[in-house]
């Protein structure tokens, strides 16, 4: 369903969140996010998660309407100008394209465990705070076909508007659980006989082509400059690094991210 308007400002309640698209920790605890872009405005459309609003210049009506129109709750759509956007917003966008959605409630990993096919790939993620690094680590995930991601307490959430659209609308389709303390969580898994790998790139043990990983597991991504906890790799059954040329000590996460989930595939027989 579709309530349509013309908007020349944020004056109305509903256009709040776009006027403070920055303060997205705020927007968190509102449990709400921003998306922007075509594709990852249309990728929301295309969810069952809540669309709260959508706002876009008249050229986009057209293409996106059918979308609003078939979805069940009643979607508030403003229209506003690009150039209008960007002066209140105080910074230029590509496509002027935005909505409001609600972050789905944390997927229940005992459901996950119950129900995903095997073998398991679950990844884990602790003190990652950069959400540009997440948003990429979540493509990754999505494009590698990750059951789920563990969310440690440490880290920045997946739903921020940034990691939103670094992962271009891929989080969408990867359940998140949040964990109280990842640490406890792992030991669950462990005990349930989920083997989990640290992607550690500061270890003299395992390349990543040597590790274990074409059964059940989980691999752990650590901070963009400390890497994982000491209390989070205690719980590890093994370390592996990505092997590379003397000088480079380590990866981006999101790129390490990317030759981790391909070589989980590829022990799968699936790459």
């Amino acid at each position: 369903m579709l309530r349509l308007q013309v908007a020349d400002s944020f004056e109305h309640p509903t256009l709040a969140p776009y006027q403070t698209m920055r303060a997205q920790r705020d927007h968190h605890q509102q449990r709400i996010f921003v998306a922007e872009g075509e594709k990852i405005v249309r990728r929301l459309l295309e969810t069952d998660i809540v669309v709260r609003s959508v706002l876009l210049p008249q050229k986009w009506l057209p293409d996106m309407r059918p979308l609003i129109e078939a979805r069940p709750e009643e979607v508030e759509v403003f229209v506003m100008e690009k150039e209008i956007l960007e002066k209140l917003t105080g910074f230029s966008m590509y496509q002027g394209l935005l909505a409001v959605g609600r972050i789905p409630n944390p997927a229940d990993l005992g459901e996950i465990l119950r129900t995903a096919p095997r073998p398991l790939f679950l990844v884990a993620v602790d003190g990652l705070s950069n959400s540009e690094n997440m948003g990429a680590l979540v493509r990754n995930c999505t494009a590698f076909g990750a059951h789920a991601l563990l969310l440690g307490e440490t880290s920045s959430h997946p739903y921020m508007r940034r990691a939103v659209r670094s992962s271009m609308g891929t989080i969408f389709q990867l359940p998140v659980v949040e964990c109280c303390r990842l640490e406890q969580t792992l030991r669950q898994l462990h005990a349930q006989g989920i083997r989990i790998v640290a992607a550690h790139p500061h270890t003299d043990q395992r390349t990543l082509s040597q590790a274990s990983l074409a059964g059940d597991v989980c691999v752990v991504f650590g901070s963009e400059g400390d890497g994982i906890s000491p209390e989070v790799l205690a719980v590890c059954d093994e370390t592996a690094v990505v092997p590379m040329s003397k000088g480079v000590d380590s990866l981006n996460v999101g790129s390490a991210a990317a030759v981790f989930c391909y070589e989980v595939a590829r022990q799968r027989g699936k790459a």
